[in-house]
């Protein structure tokens, strides 16, 4: 069985495989099959003995165990087995196993701390966690596999195991740990001091140390640093519990939130260093890239010692340099590496045996190497750790009652949540990693601190306390809450929200989804929280939803008063609508005018006859809903308004008026639903508000008829019949409504005549006998005689009507006992048609007897149980025979049918109870009513028969009412199913119903569901969000709110609950962003004290703060009330005034602090006059101004001043600088002639200030580092700009640039160069990187100031010995060490000076000359600098500017001894001879592999943005791997998988092997290209390593062979390769042009043997840029990528200008090297492409400039194409243009339309258009059309569609060109 298979079953999820695996694993080592030395190369082994311990079943523990102690034997395998973290598997293990086993994990883990000696600890950098972290489940770097052996080639670094993705993604973190980075004993001392100083309980020194952190350390150390070695970290933290103290001990706690919020910024500049391609290098760690170790081990001896003796150090290979013993560690001890020896020796060294600049570093290895870096590193910080510790301890001090404390906290929670978002990924909730899990649990503590810290900043808002501290309570919980969303949305999406459940947390959110002012401030925010909600708390969520509608309702409400109050025509609807969705909150705010104003417009609804249909039903539902309201108060003022329409309308004062269209303002109650309201429920309210109302107003509607006009009247009755049968349930003989009901149904004349149709008053009189009161039933009698009597041949029916028959009619429908009325429709009917067919014969036929007759009515009568049989027998005429036989037996001989009554009225009683439409129709006949009533007292004492007639009375009377849908919207009858017979409850309370039903109608069907319960409007939030908002939309807006001057007399009128206390008003007026920004600076302007005006400062931070957490800087509140006047009065006399006293400097920092916090928001888009104004004001009162505070006259002695005072001043400089910093950045945006004029006058007079403060005073004592560092970075700001000396009245520019520069070389001096190079310490490396920056402008300002004077020579430092007295001119040799120094930003400024000087033939004579005495000489360095693979991008472009710039001056053929400028010089060691000039330089490129190394870089070249992406976790980073090089389908996600073919097997030579290491950090070693195999088994990884994840690759090379050992390049090949940028090949592109100038012949064949035009002229697409383009005309990222996305865009252009610029120099050497199908066609492509990439299409200025340049570059290659080989060319050209002949066209046309703005395009386009038009001639000319595959020219601007329109155009234009510049248009 193959091993891998075997190792692979150990983590079978059944552990009979699992244990028969181990032991066949253990048989084949027992008995020698297999060795331990096999075993280490199978990578899942590792993790498998982990993951052993953790399944369910444990076989084999013992032996498992002994397995990994002999297997961790091996010095690989221990080493694979701490990276995967076995040490804190096996230490929490030990607990869990019994004791003899906790014994062998106590070996275990001695054994994975002991490090073999052959393994140096110093370059283990391989832990990616520290102890306090899980292990087995966190991701490992993904490595190539370990390499055995004694010796490596180059690093000697420690790789990872390479573990399965589906076991090392760790999806919970987006960034993990940086680069590890070794230091000195020199920077390990400086650190440890100020880590001592911190702990000290000298309050001063801890005070000073801060300060010191702050402005040295932070500015000098790599951010990292201090995650790296936390102890300072950790210091800092637990000085924040100081904020809680006394005796000004919470000032230290700020210092420890200020240091902590710089390193916060500090590290997310140092992340996007290392996302940026341009300075990405594949060495982090011990020495500079550029040192001994990245090149060949042949110029080396054998590898040294890495723990020598302190005294075995070699003295450091800088040009010069001495060593001072420095014993401090507080911050002045800068070199105390070199310690051992006295200066002189190590200076005479320096100078007699000079070693290559590029052997820098090696020599302070053993330094760097001397402590136990595995120790360290697993004790380290990652990011996501340092991130949420900070918020563990910093949120608690949220709650100490100072605002500046609050303040200050916040401002580094908000940086450390943009720390968090770069290093905690959302999917941190679904990792069940350990580490995740521990994460988690953290994050949910924290998230419940803040939930505690807002409730309890809200509930400490009221009226016991002062209002300064209501102020401070409301600012912090407004700010604070804002922040908790924000982290919440980086951290927590919302669909995941239901998993973080802290109560505290929901508490919060629920209160602040009710604060009403908080949401109208920030309304983003508040959508964010009610989604959170949602998820969190459906219980909570209901309650604010039903909350907001009900502020809504509120809102619709007060629109609706102000609305019905203006003048003019309304929109009715609109207003009924508004009026509707206003009737939720009426139960809380109950404005009954609401009331009043909705009755109104419903009675003006209805006035109108041709009123919209639609208008009065919308205006019905209103009327309903308030008729019907829950709330009886409501519902009482309802009918109270009804009432008074009513009265108004029909009132007696009405009579004596002739009828008038008065009444019809009753004409909205005559509706039946309107009239069912008020008898069916507001005449059986219990409470007599209401009954009597609505008795009032049908008392009025009954008794109106002569106030009416007929047709109100006629529309009354209409409307009141369908509701007769409620009505009549209050009829009394007793009451005048009772009396007044009782009428309706009574006959007033002989003719028949009533207030009713006469059918209706039969109905209603009949009915009346149903009723409970006996008088009631008497007076029916009455109202039925008349009926009775004039019934047709009413002679002939019985019975007679005497006395004795009527004596008991008033009780002849009251039933004793109720029958229940049932029928069956569901079950299957078993009676067929037929039978029912025949036993309706039977009872039809004359001829049968009445007896069988009987029996088949009977028989019928169950059979019609069944519903399905009655259509059947409703078909035969059932009814109708039925209606015969009772009218038979009703007449006067009838009395032989009685028998088949009985059966014929349940017949009848089953068919009409089932069918509503039959029932409707027999209701309606008056006959039919009174043959019933006759029948039922001719069987008045035949109980079954009166039953049987009562119950059928009763199912015709009271139909009406029994029909649901006719009185509630929404309700339709079921067909489906037999519909129930109900009455209205109303209706069976007061009737004797005969059959027992189901009452409907116990409530009101138009009631609405109050939106809040009690129980909710008794919760303050939601009490006080409605009383918010009632105010709010009273008077329509906060600013009218706060505008009121007597709010208390405005309310007077209000109900108390309404009322705003003053604590909601100031709560108003602080969370609106406009009023409390006014207050404030009104504040500052009327301030009397310094008091007042901080307070008004701190408020004003916290609004701005409150807009960068609400992504409201760039157009939010600050900046619009900020435009105003006030904020400059407010500010005014702080920049014109002096501060004179201490207490005035405090405030002057307070108030510059505030300035720069408003200036970095807004710094991008303040306003021009703004900027102006603080401009004059600073140049206004020279000296007296601000820019006069930077010199201070030495007026005390430094010791005798007052610390606090110390203090004060150094704040108030670094505020002054920081805020000059901002001004200089903001003024280029100025662009008219005052801007420009203050702009300029302020650089230099700033310039000249901070020359003056340039003082290195008594230098050996005291170098005043923060002071320097400050003045530097002032310096770095001010020389960045153009043209910054030219603007003083004073000084001449080059004067002010010499003083510069003499102080700048005195720095550099006394800094770097006299501490012997100081390359590999970080102390002073801010000073160094500042000083050498404003260097580099420096040598640019000089270069446009000084054009007439030699000015070079004024860069050479004079190096001066004090002890031997030499004066030696050192030139510019001091710039050497600085292009070795350790850190890559150095180094490319450096060189970036080198570049700028030899761009003067004098600069690069004096820097060669500098050079003479290093190895290689200037022309070595340079291009070995450029050809070294490890180093960045940046680094090495300026290399190549060097070379370039190098080859413009011309060098000679051959060796000239007389000669200035010799060029190279190289010497051979074998034969002592030396070249110079050309054949030297020949001899250097060949030596170098100059063109391998080229063609080598062109084909790993990487086109992203970023090294990484911050934006998904790390597995989303991993993306397919594909073969071979590869366009890249996004400029953004440009990663390619590591590559999982695995190593050959055969040996390696031991001194081609290179072991690495892995950063500590999360992710995997990332490809940006795929490997290119060489053959089956063996190939060169083409690697470029993710900073962030990995400081090194272990790669193999090609198999052994003797000529490797003595190639460079081979070597040099098989190292780790940094990233190659566009912007780097375009400096290789200018260098090649400049070789092709010098060294045509020699360079035009290297180019066409490396096929290098090709490569690079294909490897930048149109495609991608025109894809950049896309992505920057539709920005859905942050700002800044935006601007990343940009730089890309102008990098890819460029490349392509210089590309373009090569070949056409090519062409211009030897067309044969560009007239190549392989590269012509696909250029051709791609020029055209670009040239249809129209300026227009949204790029700004600087892309279009860009854009415009490349078009020029291209114009010209194309004319020169044409030009040099237009026969060969021309018919590529025409083809290529002819996919693009249009969009071309109109490119040349745009060009013409610049010939004023750009000459140079201008003459481009045109020279193109000629010499293409000029071949086309020619060719015409010489008849070789009809040979030509392509269509022509002429072909294409005639046929070409839409290509037409152009042409016209260009030869309009071209016409016009002629008249205005006939010298440009002969060109045509």
């Amino acid at each position: 069985m193959e091993l891998s298979s075997l190792v692979r079953k150990l983590g079978h999820e059944l552990a009979e495989i699992r244990e028969r695996s181990l032991k066949t694993i253990l048989f084949k080592l027992d008995h020698n099959l297999i060795s331990y030395a096999d075993l280490v190369h199978e990578k899942v082994l590792f993790l498998n003995l982990l993951e052993w311990f953790n399944f369910p079943v444990i076989p084999m523990k013992e032996e498992v165990l002994n397995f990994v102690n002999n297997l961790i034997k091996h010095p690989p395998a221990a080493q694979k087995m701490i990276g995967i973290g076995a040490v804190e598997f096996f230490s929490q293990l030990r607990s869990d196993v019994d004791p003899n086993l906790q014994a062998i994990i106590d070996g275990i883990v001695d054994g994975l701390f002991f490090l073999p000696s052959g393994l140096p600890s110093g370059s283990v950098s391989v832990c990616y966690q520290t102890l306090s972290q899980p292990s087995v489940d966190e991701p490992v770097l993904p490595q190539e596999e370990l390499f055995t052996g004694y010796f490596c080639q180059g690093r000697s670094h420690l790789p990872h195991l390479e573990i399965p993705p589906k076991r090392t993604v760790v999806k919970c973190l987006k960034f993990s740990t940086f680069p590890w980075l070794s230091l000195t004993s020199t920077d390990r001392h400086v650190l440890s001091s100020n880590e001592s100083s911190l702990r000290s309980n000298n309050q001063s020194l801890i005070w000073s140390t801060c300060e010191l952190l702050q402005d040295v350390i932070m500015q000098d150390f790599p951010a990292e640093i201090f995650l790296q070695r936390p102890k300072i970290v950790q210091s800092l933290l637990s000085l924040l519990n100081l904020a809680f103290g006394g005796d000004g001990r919470h000032q230290l706690a700020l210092q420890a939130v200020s240091c902590l919020q710089q390193l916060c910024i500090f590290l997310r500049s140092r992340l996007n260093f290392h996302r940026d391609p341009s300075f990405s290098s594949t060495e982090q760690g011990t020495a500079s890239q550029n040192s001994s170790i990245s090149y060949c081990q042949e110029a080396r001896g054998p590898p040294r010692s890495q723990n020598p003796s302190p005294g075995s150090s070699s003295p450091r290979p800088s040009v010069i340099g001495r060593t001072v013993q420095r014993p401090r560690g507080d911050g002045q001890d800068w070199d105390a590496a070199s310690s051992s020896g006295n200066s002189t020796q190590a200076n005479a060294n320096s100078r007699i045996s000079l070693h290559s600049p590029l052997d820098v570093g090696h020599t302070d290895l053993p330094d760097i190497e001397n402590e136990d870096t595995l120790e360290l590193q697993m004790k380290q910080l990652s990011l996501p750790q340092f991130c949420v510790s900070i918020l563990e301890n910093a949120i608690p001090l949220l709650r100490t009652g100072s605002r500046r404390v609050t303040m200050e906290v916040l401002e580094l929670l908000v940086e450390d949540m943009f720390l968090i978002s770069d290093a905690i990924s959302e999917n941190v909730w679904e990792d069940d990693s350990l580490f995740a899990l521990e994460l988690k649990d953290k994050l949910l503590l924290v998230f419940g601190l803040l939930g505690e810290t807002i409730l309890y900043h809200k509930t400490n808002v009221s009226a016991e306390q002062p209002e300064v501290m209501l102020v401070h309570h409301r600012t912090a919980f407004i700010s604070i809450s804002l922040f908790t969303v924000r982290l919440l949305q980086i951290l927590l999406p919302v669909e995941k929200a239901s998993k973080v459940l802290q109560k505290s947390l929901l508490n919060a959110l629920f209160l602040l989804s009710l604060d009403v002012s908080f949401s109208l401030e920030y309304p983003s925010i508040h959508e964010s929280i009610a989604a959170y909600l949602e998820q969190m708390s459906t219980e909570n969520y209901s309650i604010y939803k039903q909350a907001s509608e009900a502020a809504y309702s509120i809102e619709c409400t007060c629109s609706f008063m102000t609305e019905v109050h203006k003048k003019g025509d309304k929109n009715l609807l609109e207003l009924v609508e508004l009026a509707d969705q206003a009737l939720s909150s009426l139960p809380y705010h109950q404005h009954f005018p609401l009331l009043q104003e909705c009755i109104d417009i419903c009675s003006n609804i209805w006035k109108s006859a041709e009123a919209n249909s639609l208008l009065q039903g919308e205006g019905q539902k209103l009327l309903l809903c308030l008729l019907s309201h829950p709330l009886l108060n409501i519902k009482t003022e309802a009918y109270h308004c009804c009432l008074e329409v009513v009265k108004d309308c029909l009132g007696i004062h009405n009579i004596a008026k002739p009828v008038s269209s008065v009444c019809h303002g009753v004409h909205f109650l005559l509706h039946p639903k309107v009239l069912y309201e008020i008898c069916t429920f507001g005449l059986q309210e219990d409470k007599n508000e209401v009954n009597s109302t609505a008795k009032a107003i049908l008392m009025h509607l009954l008794q109106g008829r002569l106030v009416m006009e007929v047709l109100t009247w006629n529309k009354f009755i209409e409307a009141l019949s369908p509701i007769i049968p409620v009505l009549q349930g209050y009829a009394d003989t007793k009451d005048t409504l009772g009396n007044c009901i009782l009428a309706l149904s009574e006959t007033t004349s002989d003719k028949g005549e009533g207030i009713l149709p006469r059918t209706t008053r039969l109905r209603a009189a009949l009915r009346l006998l149903f009723s409970k009161k006996q008088l009631v039933r008497s007076v029916a009698l009455k109202h039925l005689t008349f009926h009775l009597l004039n019934e047709e041949g009413a002679n002939l029916k019985r019975p007679h009507l005497h006395g004795s028959v009527l004596s008991s009619i008033s009780n002849l429908f009251v039933i004793e006992r109720a029958i229940e009325l049932k029928l069956d429709g569901k079950t299957e009917s078993i009676f067929k048609a037929e039978t029912i067919e025949k036993l309706y014969d039977i009872l039809t036929s004359d001829a049968v007897d009445l007896v069988l007759r009987k029996s088949a009515a009977e028989q019928l009568a169950i059979i019609l149980e069944d519903t399905k049989m009655h259509g059947i027998v409703k078909k035969l005429g059932m009814i109708e025979k039925i209606l015969a036989y009772l009218n038979e037996c009703i007449h006067v001989d009838g009395k032989l049918m009685e028998s088949v009554v009985l059966p014929c009225l349940t017949l009848l009683r089953k068919l009409v109870y089932a069918d509503p439409v039959v029932r409707l129709s027999l209701a309606q006949q008056s006959s039919l009513l009174l043959l019933l009533f006759r029948v039922s007292l001719i069987f008045q004492n035949d109980r079954a028969v009166l039953t049987e007639t009562t119950v059928l009375l009763c199912l015709l009377l009271f139909d009406e009412v029994a029909r649901t849908e006719t009185w509630a919207d929404g309700i339709t009858s079921n067909d489906t199913g037999l519909p129930a017979f109900s009455l209205p409850v109303a209706v069976v309370r007061r009737y004797h119903v005969p059959v027992r039903i189901t009452a409907h109608h116990v409530v009101s069907p138009n009631t609405v569901v109050l939106l809040l319960s009690s129980e909710c409007l008794t919760m303050k939030p939601v009490s006080d969000m409605l009383k918010m908002a009632w105010n709010l939309s009273w008077y329509h807006g906060i600013e009218n709110l706060l505008q009121l001057i007597n709010y208390e007399k405005e309310t007077e009128t209000c109900l108390d609950s309404l009322k705003l206390s003053s604590e909601d008003i100031l709560i108003l007026k602080i969370t609106h962003t406009n009023y409390g920004l006014q207050d404030c600076l009104n504040s500052i302007i009327k301030a009397v004290s310094h008091r007042d005006v901080k307070a008004a400062l701190t408020r004003l931070s916290f609004y701005i703060l409150n807009d960068r957490l609400a992504l409201k800087c760039s157009s939010g509140s600050c900046r619009t009330t900020l435009k105003s006047f006030v904020w400059q009065k407010a500010i005014n006399r702080f920049l014109q005034v002096l501060p004179a006293s201490a207490e005035d400097e405090k405030l002057l920092v307070d108030v510059l602090r505030f300035l720069n916090k408003l200036l970095r928001v807004q710094r991008s888009s303040l306003e021009s006059d703004h900027l102006k104004w603080i401009l004059k004001s600073l140049l206004k009162n020279k000296p007296k101004s601000l820019l006069g505070l930077l010199v201070r006259p030495e007026s005390k002695v430094r010791d005798e001043i007052d610390e606090m005072e110390t203090a004060v001043r150094q704040q108030l400089d670094r505020e002054l600088i920081c805020l000059f910093n901002t001004l200089l950045f903001c003024s280029v945006s100025l662009t008219d002639r005052e801007g420009l004029e203050l702009a300029g006058s302020f650089r230099t007079e700033l310039a000249l200030k901070l020359l003056q403060c340039l003082r290195l005073t008594d230098a050996p004592h005291f170098y005043g580092l923060p002071s320097l560092e400050r003045t530097l970075r002032g310096m770095v700001h001010v020389t960045a700009l153009p043209d910054w000396s030219t603007y003083s009245a004073a000084v001449e520019p080059v004067t002010i640039c010499k003083k510069y520069l003499t102080g700048l070389l005195e720095v550099i001096s006394s800094f770097y160069v006299e501490w012997g190079g100081n390359a590999m310490s970080f102390m002073g490396k801010g000073v160094t990187k500042s000083t050498v920056l404003c260097l580099l402008h420096l040598s640019h300002e000089m270069m446009a100031q000084a054009k007439d004077t030699d000015w070079i020579s004024l860069w050479s430092l004079p190096y001066d010995n004090s002890e031997e007295q030499v004066h030696s001119q050192l030139g510019l040799a001091w710039l050497v060490p600085l292009w070795v120094d350790r850190d890559p930003e150095v180094r490319f400024t450096a060189l970036g000076i080198g570049s700028a000087l030899t761009s003067l033939e004098v600069g690069c004579i004096a820097l060669a000359e500098s050079c003479q005495n290093i190895s290689g000489g200037l022309w070595g360095t340079v291009i070995n600098i450029l050809l070294d693979q490890s180093e960045c991008s940046m680094v090495r472009r300026e290399a190549a500017f060097i070379l370039q710039n190098l080859l413009v001056i011309p060098i000679p053929t051959e060796d000239v001894k007389d000669c200035i400028w010799q060029g190279p010089c190289v010497h051979d060691e074998e034969s002592g001879l030396s070249q110079t000039g050309k054949p030297a330089l020949k001899a250097l490129l060949h030596h170098c592999q100059f063109y391998e190394h080229v063609n080598h870089m062109v084909k790993h070249c990487y086109l992203g943005c970023y090294m990484f992406d911050l934006n998904t976790s790390e597995e989303d980073n991993l993306i397919t791997e594909k073969g071979g090089i590869t366009d890249f389908d996004d400029s953004l996600n440009l990663w390619k998988a590591p590559s999982s073919q695995s190593r050959s097997s055969h040996s390696q030579s031991t001194s081609e092997t290179m072991i690495q290491s892995a950063s500590p950090s999360l992710g995997s070693v990332t490809e940006l290209q795929a490997i290119v195999p060489t053959n089956s088994t063996r190939f060169i990884p083409e690697t470029v390593v993710d900073r962030l994840t990995a400081q090194g690759q272990s790669d193999t090379t090609t198999t052994e062979s003797p000529s490797q050992h003595d190639s460079p390049m081979a070597a040099t090949l098989s190292k780790q390769r940094a990233v190659v940028t566009p912007a780097l090949l375009s400096a290789v592109c200018s260098l090649l042009h400049n070789l092709l100038v010098v060294t045509p012949k020699d360079t035009g064949i290297a180019l066409q043997q490396a096929h290098l035009l090709t490569a690079l002229s294909s490897l930048v697409s149109a495609n991608l840029v025109e894809r950049c383009i896309l992505e920057l005309k539709a920005p859905l990222g942050h700002p800044c990528h935006i601007e990343h996305v940009k730089a890309q865009v102008v990098l890819l252009l460029q490349y392509l200008s210089s590309v373009s610029r090569l070949l056409k120099s090519c062409l211009l050497v030897d067309s044969q090297l560009v007239i190549q199908d392989e590269l012509l066609k696909p250029l051709l492509g791609n020029t055209f492409m670009i040239l249809t990439i129209r300026s227009k299409d949204g790029l700004d200025t600087e892309l279009t400039s860009v854009l415009h340049e490349t078009w020029v570059d291209f114009f010209n290659l194309l004319a020169t194409l044409l030009w040099k080989s237009g026969e060969i060319s021309f018919p590529s050209v025409t083809a290529a243009l002819a996919n693009h002949c249009t969009a071309v066209i109109g490119t040349i046309c745009d060009c013409i339309h610049l010939s004023t703005t750009y000459p140079a395009l201008y003459m481009a386009s045109l020279q193109f258009l000629s010499v293409l038009l000029n071949e086309e001639g020619r060719r015409q000319l010489q008849d070789k059309q009809s040979t030509c595959q392509n269509p022509t020219i002429s072909f294409l601007l005639d046929h070409v569609e839409g290509c037409q329109a152009s042409v016209t155009q260009l030869a309009a234009l071209i016409i016009q060109l002629s008249m205005q510049n006939p010298v440009h248009a002969l060109v045509l």
